[in-house]
Formats: C-alpha cells, sequence, structure tokens
C-alpha cells in the first residue's frame, strides 16, 4: 500500500502532515502530548535534510535511543536523525542564526522519471555563468519584499544573504544554495525563479540590483515549484 502524501510540516486538522505524525510518535513512545516546535514550516513538496524541531519531555527514555524509538513509529518518509537534550530556553526557530536552502534544477533536455519530485526540470539551457553573476547581488542585507509571496506573514522584508551560491553539478544538475538570517514566505524559490529568468536571458544579472531596490515583486521571477527546494542545515552558534 503507498503511503498517501504529507501536506507539509504544519499541524491541520484531518489531513496528514509531518509536525502532527512525530507528535503522534513521540504519545506512543512517552504517553505525552508533546508540541513539536519547527525551526521554520516547509510547505508541501519540500524536502529537509537538516531540519530541527524540539519538545518537551518528562520520559526517563535514554536521549541515544529517541531517534530510533521515534522512526520505529513514523512513516518511512520521516526520519528522525538525531536526538539530544537542550537548554530549557532552546527554541528551534527563535534561536536559530543561520538557516541553508537549496534549490534543485535538472537543466537537462528530459526530465527524470524517478527524480520528478525532487528536483525542477527546466528543459531550455541555462546560462550558468549569468546565473553566478546575478546571485551574487543577493549577498548582505536586503529588502526582499521584491522576493516574497503575498501571503508572507512578517512585518518587516529585511534580510541577511551570508552566501549566495549557483553551483554547477553533474549531469546537468544546477544548485542554487542561499544562507541567511532568515527567509521570506516563497522567498528561496522566487530568487530561484528570478536566476532562471537571468540563465534564459530575460533578466540581465545587474538588473538584480534595480529588482531589490524597487522592491516591485512584478519585476522578479516566477516562484518555481516546492519539489525542487530542500531545507540543507539549520546553525545556532
Amino acid at each position: 500500500m503507498m503511503e498517501k502524501n504529507l501536506i507539509g510540516w504544519q499541524k491541520q486538522p484531518n489531513k496528514l502532515n509531518i509536525q502532527g505524525t512525530i507528535e503522534q510518535a513521540i504519545k506512543a513512545i512517552t504517553g505525552e502530548e508533546a508540541e513539536l516546535m519547527a525551526s521554520g514550516r516547509t510547505d508541501a513538496g519540500v524536502h529537509a535534510l537538516g531540519q530541527v524541531a524540539n519538545f518537551k519531555t518528562n520520559s526517563n527514555i535514554p536521549i541515544d535511543k529517541v531517534a530510533i524509538a521515534l522512526n520505529s513509529n513514523l512513516k518511512k518518509s520521516i526520519r528522525i536523525v538525531s536526538a539530544e537534550d537542550v537548554d530549557e530556553k532552546f527554541h528551534s526557530r527563535l534561536t536559530c542564526k543561520k538557516k541553508t536552502y537549496r534549490y534543485i534544477i535538472n537543466n537537462s533536455e528530459l526530465s527524470s522519471a524517478i527524480y520528478r519530485n525532487l528536483e525542477t526540470h527546466i528543459p531550455q539551457k541555462l546560462n550558468i555563468e549569468k546565473m553566478k553573476q546575478a546571485v551574487r547581488y543577493f549577498e548582505g542585507e536586503h529588502d526582499f519584499k521584491a522576493f516574497k509571496s503575498s501571503g508572507t506573514s512578517s512585518k518587516s522584508s529585511v534580510r541577511t544573504i551570508y552566501k549566495a551560491r549557483v553551483i554547477e553539478m553533474p549531469n546537468n544538475k544546477i544548485y542554487i544554495e542561499l544562507t541567511g538570517n532568515g527567509f521570506l514566505y516563497n522567498m528561496v524559490r522566487i530568487i530561484s525563479g528570478t536566476l532562471v529568468e537571468v540563465g534564459l536571458g530575460k533578466i540581465e544579472p545587474e538588473e538584480i540590483k534595480k529588482i531589490l531596490e524597487l522592491k516591485d515583486r512584478n519585476l522578479a521571477g516566477k516562484t518555481l515549484p516546492p519539489n525542487g527546494l530542500y531545507l540543507v542545515n539549520v546553525e545556532y552558534d
């Protein structure tokens, strides 16, 4: 029997989600109702290689056995990599210092049947050198109003990108990697869509600076699909 698709991280009534599924596993091994706090809420279709989440428990289960116990009660599409004790004041989202996201593009002529849900296919040949030039303009502190979706709840759209890279990988794969102190709703997918426009010759690299300054969402590229997006790493130091 195939597993039903998860609709993202956030717990929603009568819908299969990651937060609620893990909370059920916590209750199964501890007997406690737990509220799981994540570093960020990934949308349906988005993947997480390094998601961090915390919860409080009075359980006496040894910390080195927690991941194994939880995994035995989880769907195969969700895996706990490790568990550790943290300070009472730790909060996976509020104490986070940096996050790294990766967007994967398959730039082959033909899409992949096997990896179709793990990457976004762009069949038109992209100019990677121009994309590398353009991505540098995103580094630093900027108002990313032009690169957020209308559903953003954050009061401020100012964020700092510490590192922004376009990486040419084997087999016509392109990685777009962004490390920052926080990201707006769909910000990485819109930045990636804008870089695709650069790669297609529709936007020149130096125009990124103007788009940032004008703060006009209509000047940026399309929001790319969620299946190419990965939360790679969360840092706290």
